[in-house]
């Protein structure tokens, strides 16, 4: 009985162990790209980053942001020059997981406890 309960417990142990890989150091400088739906439509937007600068292009609109680390895999993005109340709020972003040339990440408004998730893509 205590092999059988053994092998039962041993994958579960395994699993337990697994972690994800976070490799954010990668991702902070680069050019990147994220898709999402918007309005039912496909919508992708390019942005290039340094290490305090985010210039965003979507929809035939550049947008600038200061980028701030809080660590290697979490920082807070506020746009350099908001056009309303909301443009003015700041966005904390956390990378999740990392991949070669990819990571997902998890973003909302600084304080605010709703979140939503994405995956962005280095392509330079």
């Amino acid at each position: 009985m205590k092999r059988i309960a053994l092998l039962f417990l041993l994958p579960l142990l395994q699993t337990g162990c697994y972690q994800q890989n976070r490799d954010c150091v990668n991702f902070h400088t680069g050019t990147f790209e994220f898709e999402t739906f918007l309005d039912g439509e496909l919508a992708k937007t390019t942005f290039v980053r340094t290490d305090s600068i985010e210039i965003d292009f979507f929809r035939e609109r550049v947008d600038t942001a200061s980028i701030r680390w809080i660590n290697d895999c979490e920082y807070i993005v506020q746009k350099l020059h908001p056009k309303n109340m909301t443009e003015e709020k700041a966005i904390h972003m956390k990378i999740l997981t990392t991949d070669k040339n990819t990571y997902t990440f998890e973003y909302g408004l600084v304080g605010a406890a709703k979140k939503q998730r994405g995956t962005a893509k280095k392509i330079k």
